[in-house]
């Protein structure tokens, strides 16, 4: 598997507008885009840092994944991100490792990104994405 980069940090927050509030208003960091991604029923936000991104997610229902994250551990860090050449490849990959998979093939994620979660129970604790996307 052929990782490029940390895409984003995904980070959980219950109100969008109040997260920009440090993000946008106190660190001066620029949005680069708000959409709705009612797949997964949440509304994001991406921030450009350096090479990679924060990622803001809210829920916009309350049986969202990232809605029961935060009702069972709280605001805060979501997901990493990892960007990936060819995402089929690095699920075959992973599954052959004994990775368990969230996805078993890719969906369409935010921005247009080919997405891919990988359990946390497979990956010491850590709920990883992978992405791939064009530029």
């Amino acid at each position: 598997m052929k990782i490029s980069k940390i895409d984003h940090i995904g980070i959980a927050v219950k109100d969008l507008e109040e997260a920009l509030k440090l993000y946008r208003d106190i660190l001066q960091l620029e949005v680069k885009g708000v959409e709705e991604v009612p797949d997964q029923k949440v509304k994001v936000a991406f921030i450009p840092v350096g090479e990679s991104k924060v990622e803001l997610l809210e829920p916009t229902s309350g049986d969202s994944p990232v809605a029961k994250f935060i009702e069972k551990r709280g605001e805060g860090i979501h997901h990493l991100t990892l960007r990936v050449d060819n995402l089929e490849k690095a699920l075959e990959e992973a599954r052959e490792a004994g990775i368990r998979l969230i996805d078993e093939k890719p969906r369409l994620g935010a921005g247009g990104a080919k997405i891919a979660f990988l359990h946390p129970k497979s990956t010491g604790g850590v709920l990883l994405e992978l992405c791939e996307r064009d530029g």
